[in-house]
Parts: C-alpha cells; structure tokens; sequence
C-alpha cells in the first residue's frame, strides 16, 4: 500500500512544528498566571541551621514561599522509588527519602529548598534570593569508590557506608561460574568506567498548574514520557489529593531521551502551589537548571572476567558493578543497574555467568533512565571486553565473536541470564558489517594514515537490547465522522510516533493516513503508557495492528448482515467491504455510521466499530546489529577523527525505512558523543558540578560525526505480530564500543594500551599516547 507498513513516508508531526506552530508546555499562558522559581542547594552536603524567607515574603509581587518547613506541616509524602530490590543478603534494598523541598538537610548541588510564586518571574527570581538559608557544610563524596571507603562521608544515618543495596542477579549462577573459571586456559579481565552524562534534551522541563475551586481538581501541563507516570505518584504518594483530582495533560515534547520519563520535585510543587493560591502558577527550567536537576545517566564502574578455552571459547563471565546512583533514588534508579545486567550475556553462548552490583549513594544528581536505560552499559562492557580477549588470545575481532556467537539453528534460545531470544542471524549480521566496512581493506588505509604521520585504528562492536516486554500498553481506534482516531497512551517527543501508527492503521485498514488522528498525552482521555524502551511500536504498534483486526473481523460481520450475504463470502479491501462477483460493496465509513444504529445490527452486536485493545507483551524483543567504526589520531594533538561508520542492523521488520535510519544515527550520535566527547564532572573535595554549562559540557556536533552506512538484515521477531523488534535506542548502545575499540586498535601496536575509559577526549588520547609500550607485553 502506498502509505502502509515499509513505506518511507515523512513525517507527519514535521511540518507543523517547523513553521512554528508546535505548542510546547513554555507556549501556554492562561488568565491570571504567575510565575515559580526555586532556590537550589548551592553546596553539595550540609545541614541547614536556618532557613528564613521572611524578607522574600514581602517583597513586591510575591505571593507564596513555600520551603520543607511548609512541607512537613502539610504531611506531603516523598518522591517515591517505584522498583523494589531485594539484596543478597535477603533484606531490601534501603530507600532515601526525597522530600520536595529539603527538610534539614542538602545533599547535592541543586536540590530544591524553597519555592517561590510571584506575579512575574523576575520578582520570583529576587525573592530567591532575598531568603536567607545558613548551610553548615559537611564533607562530601561524588564517586562510588570513595562513597565506600571507610570514613567516608556517610548521605544517610540508616544507610551504613552509602551501600543502598547488594545485589547478586538472581538467575546467574555463582557456584558454576567459579566452576568455569577453575578449567579455563585463559582468562581475560578488564576493568571499566561508563561515564555519567546529561541528557540534555531540546526542551527543558516545566510545569504549568492550574486549579478549579468548583471540583477541586488541578489540571498539569508538563513535559512526559507519559502522562500517567507523573499524575499518578503526584496524586496519591505526594500529595495525596487522589488521582480523581488531578488531570496531566501533556503537549508537545522536545526530546526526552528516558529524563522525562518520571516524576519530579517541580511538577509537584507546581499543583500544590496552585492550590493553596487557587491560580495558575508555571515553572519552566533553564538550561542551568536541567544540569544541577533533571536525573542524569550512566556512572558505573565494572570490573569483569572473562574465561575462555584454548580455542577461545567462553566458559564463564563474572561481573562486579558499583553503580552510582546519586544523592536519592530516582524512580527507576535501582533497575538500571541490576535488571539490565542480565544483556552481559551479549549475543554469545557464554554457558556460565555471576553479576553483583553494588548501588552507592553520593552527593551528586540522581541518576535514571537515559537512552537505553542500562542496555547501552551492559554492551559496552562485554564488548570491550570480548576485544581484548582477542588480543589476549591472539584471536581477530570477528573470528572470536564467530566462535562465541549464539547460532540461528539454535532459536529459540535461552542465555545463562535467562534471556530467551527468539529469532536472530548474528554471524550474518556481522559479515555483512564486514562486507559493508571493507574490513579486509583496512591494512592499505593504515598505510595511507602512518605515511601522513596518523594513527588508524579499527573497531567493531555487535549488540542486543531487551525491549517490548514488561508492562502492557492500550490503543483505541475509534471512528468519528469520516475519519479515524488512535487513542494512545505514548508521547511523540521526537520519535515519529505519530507517522508510525499511522502507517500500522492505514495498511491494516486502507485508509488514507490523512483521515488518521493520533491522540496522546491526556489523562483525562488516554490510557496510561509511556515512551521509553524502544517499547512503542513492538507493544502500542502490536496493540493497534490486532485492534485493526477486530475492526475488520467485526466490520465483516456487520457488512454481510447488511448486504444480505455469508460472512465468509465479504471480503475488505482498501477501506471496502465487497462481495466479489457482485456490486455489493459498503464504505468502511458508511459502515461505521451505520454500527451506531442499533436497528441495523444483527442480534446480540453490540453498537459501533470502535475497538479498544490491550495488550501484555508476552515476551521482549531482542534487535541486534554490528557497528564497525574506523578512526584516524593525530599524534600531536589526540584528535580522534571517525572516518567510517558502519551499521548493520536487525530491527525484525521495518515499518518506516526514514524514521528508522533516523532514529539509529540519533543513536549513533548520542553515543559517539558519550565515547568522545560528554563527561559530567564533579569537583570531588566540594561536590560542585564542575561542567554545569555548555561551556564546560561538550556536546557533539556535527563536524564531530561521519556519515553514516546503514543496512539493516532482518529476522520476523516472534514475540508480536508486527514481527518488529524496537529501534529507538539501538545506536547509542553499539556506537560505544565499537568507537573505543577502534581507538585501542590505534593505539595499542605504538603503546601497548589495552584500554582507554570514555570519553576518549583528545587530552586523554594524547596522554595515553606518551605511554611506551610493556616489554615483550600485549
């Protein structure tokens, strides 16, 4: 069909929000609104001796100055942690209570101690500063070693050396893994630190509150990943007013990235102001703001063994992580860490493996999802690791990973982390990754680099991400007057969600994409659902594609008593039902009209085409693909200049070859700028964030990126109907590792360097550079 699935239809979202007619939560003014600012936490860690806010209080145009003060009086609850931990000594994991506004006590820079509503926000701004906050200081600690040290500062009484949990995965197998390591020839080991970033995205968060008197209801415009995820712990965990009471609705959204998939202090205290003032009361962030507050990434420092035969086979993988989660649990805080270490096990038959994760609590910004949510930490380890067990066994990049790889004759399969992948060509995926890259050629551009005076290097790095499975998603296709709407529980922030279910409708029922509207981003109107996980199309997407089918199979149940004919005779074709043979034929349009008429419909039907449907994914999806990535260093400098890139991908089927290319060098661009170029840096005597700004945060750009080859080989994925496996996160889990392990290929033959930590900035390369190689060494 020419708008169905495969098509490369633009987007539809596109053209509105570049002629400026996007409507972002920052665009809404409503009648009599005022504007919050919030006083931030200037030190890292300290008791608060006094807070007085009375001269803000009566400054011009203020109208409220709430602090923790106002907080306990009112009996709000804290920012709830969602995910349950159990650590291996049987007892749950510690909670970290996370007040809205601190009570006594800061313990990171940036977090929120009062605020403050005025007329406008310039009058917020003074009065912020006019409250007078004496802080006694305490000595702080920023990395998760540190955090464990004896003597360490400790952020919680009841959290004995900042341990919030010890978990040991609990279908990994210890007593096996120490069992494979005790017959292995060779055993490789590296230790390994996957950098916090920020997540930066376009759109900086905000809360606009609004109160109505009459029903005691507030309604919350705000930046989601999903609306229902924000209302919900608002409503019933903080302020406890019932989910009855509040109304999220959720316009468009610039980026995300896993940042704005939950709740924060400012959305909450944007409702509550609102009520106690009964007016509207808007907060929008600033970029200085998201740096000191949204919830940031990554920050895991891991430690892995390999052990492998004398053919190089692996035998057991062990894996200790320490996890940095920050001053507080963020939502999804200890999930990350734990219940994604699981894709250790890579696309490998490794028969034997044991993870521990320690969670630590320092004083730096809390950490959650961002684009891959753990999947991106978990490859670029074994990745990395799998490289230099190459090197340590003599063994080329590809011919370890051949001998390693899960076979596609042993579909379906279950990984020693329990991993059940359905579908896959994973040898096939990465020859043609070689094939793409000229991997055979390299030697003679080598050449070409070392007579210039450069270093080259090349790297490859395959992948998997486990995605659409877990929690169920909901889509309604409901008929208006000649056209279509798609009830949604997702956000488009980006993702050409829109587009994407349109596509899935138009091919299942023949309609024209036009007559398609797409619905999101309303409690009052949509079912809960999130876009995060590159979960919408395999779970949404599959929702959909079967509510299509009920329409028709109940469409042709309704046609035939209409034309007078068996069901089974009634055919659908392009938006028609038809008898063939005959003239009898009715509109899908007409026939939906018709369904309301409970007169016309046969005994026992129930009125109307609309089809609602749920559905809980019945397993995830396991995408996969080989990244090859080929570099040049300038010695002089520690330039690292990406000359090739590429990609070659297994997404399961393709629903919109534009979107998904997109979405994969998006990817490839947050990840190569996590392996180059971001690094979120914390003074470790204060605490202070040290990149707080674009000034010292380095984001990529465009001359910081190649163009990219991109191919994809797909396997049907199993586990939906649409066969798709999920794309949204898939670049930035392979673009790191196959961007470090060209750039120890370049370095390895001058200094015998085995590993270089992200990023892999020009000052560290060329530090690394100065190093001679080890006598006789690898």
């Amino acid at each position: 069909m020419k708008f169905g699935i495969g098509q490369p239809l633009r987007r539809y979202e596109d053209l509105r929000l570049l002629t400026g007619k996007g409507r972002y939560t920052d665009d809404i003014a409503v009648p009599g609104m005022a504007f919050a600012a919030v006083l931030r936490s200037p030190v890292a860690h300290a008791t608060m001796a006094r807070l007085d806010a009375g001269a803000a209080r009566r400054m011009p145009g203020v109208l409220l100055v709430l602090t923790g003060a106002e907080v306990a009086a009112d009996g709000l609850g804290d920012l709830p942690c969602v995910h349950p931990l159990t650590s291996r000594d049987g007892k749950p994991r510690h909670d970290t209570p996370r007040p809205l506004l601190a009570i006594g006590k800061v313990r990171h820079v940036g977090q929120p101690v009062a605020f403050i509503v005025a007329e406008t926000l310039h009058q917020a701004r003074d009065a912020a500063e006019a409250i007078e906050v004496e802080y006694d200081e305490l000595p702080a600690v920023v990395d998760s070693r540190a955090a464990l040290a004896p003597g360490a500062p400790q952020l919680f009484e009841h959290i004995a050396g900042n341990l919030v949990f010890d978990w040991d995965n609990d279908v990994t197998d210890a007593t096996a893994t120490d069992a494979a390591f005790a017959r292995a020839k060779r055993v490789t080991t590296l230790e390994i630190v996957n950098n916090r970033v920020v997540a930066n995205s376009m759109e900086p968060r905000n809360a606009l509150a609004e109160y109505e008197p009459a029903s005691d209801r507030s309604t919350l415009y705000t930046t989601t990943q999903g609306p229902h995820l924000v209302r919900d712990p608002i409503a019933e965990a903080i302020l406890k007013i019932g989910k009855d009471k509040l109304r999220v609705i959720t316009p468009n959204v610039g980026g995300g990235f896993g940042m704005k998939a939950f709740v924060y202090p400012e959305q909450a205290l944007a409702v509550w102001a609102s009520r106690k003032l009964r007016r509207p009361v808007k907060w929008q962030a600033d970029r200085s703001e998201g740096f000191l507050s949204d919830n940031q990434g990554r920050d895991q420092i891991t430690r892995a063994e390999l052990a492998m035969d004398q053919a190089g086979r692996f035998l057991g993988l062990r894996v200790t992580t320490l996890a940095n989660l920050g001053a507080y649990l963020s939502p999804l805080g200890p999930f990350i860490p734990t219940r994604s270490s699981d894709l250790v096990s890579g696309l490998y038959t490794t028969p034997a493996i044991h993870i521990n994760v320690k969670g630590v609590c320092t004083n730096t910004v809390p950490v959650c999802a961002y684009r891959g949510a753990g999947r991106p930490e978990a490859a670029y380890l074994m990745e990395r690791l799998v490289d230099a067990a190459a090197r340590d066994m003599g063994m080329t990049p590809d011919a370890i990973r051949r001998v390693n790889f899960i076979p596609a004759s042993a579909m379906p399969y279950t990984s020693a982390t329990r991993l059940v992948f359905d579908s896959g060509e994973f040898e096939q995926v990465m020859d043609l990754a070689l094939k793409a890259a000229d991997w055979a050629g390299f030697a003679p551009r080598r050449a070409r680099s070392e007579r210039a005076g450069k270093l080259r290097g090349i790297g490859m790095a395959t992948y998997t991400e486990r995605c659409g499975g877990g929690f169920p998603e909901t889509a309604s296709i409901e008929f208006k007057d000649g056209h279509i709407e798609l009830v949604m529980g997702n956000i488009e922030y980006g993702t050409g969600l829109i587009t994407a279910y349109k596509q899935v409708v138009a091919d299942r029922l023949g309609v024209d994409p036009d007559r398609i509207e797409v619905i999101m981003g309303d409690t009052d109107r949509t079912p809960p659902g999130l876009t995060g996980g590159s979960r919408a199309l395999p779970v949404a997407g599959s929702a959909l594609y079967e509510a299509s089918a009920e329409v028709i199979e109940k469409g042709r149940a309704l046609a035939a008593h209409l034309l007078e004919a068996a069901p089974a005779d009634v055919q659908f074709e392009d938006a028609t039902f038809l008898v063939p043979g005959t003239d009898l034929k009715l509109d899908l349009f007409d026939l939906a009209q018709a369904s309301r008429d409970p007169a016309k419909l046969p005994a026992g039907m129930r009125p109307g085409l609309d089809i609602t449907k749920h559905r809980v994914p019945p397993a995830a999806t396991f995408p996969n693909g080989c990244h090859i990535v080929e570099i040049e260093i300038d010695p002089d400098t520690g330039v690292v200049t990406i000359d090739r890139y590429t990609i070659v991908d297994d997404f399961g089927r393709t629903i919109n070859p534009i979107m998904l290319e997109g979405q994969v060098h998006g990817g490839v661009a947050q990840g190569i700028g996590q392996a180059l170029i971001e690094h979120t840096v914390y003074d470790a005597a204060s605490g202070q964030l040290v990149t707080g700004s674009f000034m010292d945060y380095a984001m990529p750009r465009a001359d910081d990126l190649p163009s990219f080859s991109f191919a994809t080989h797909n396997v049907p994925c199993k586990a939906n109907p649409l066969g798709v496996k999920g794309a949204g996160e898939a670049g930035a889990i392979g673009a790191p590792p196959a961007v470090i392990n060209a750039i120890v290929d370049a370095l390895h033959a001058k200094t015998g360097l085995r590993h270089i930590d992200m990023p892999a900035t020009p000052h560290r390369v060329w530090e690394a550079l100065q190093q001679r190689p080890p006598a006789g060494g690898n």
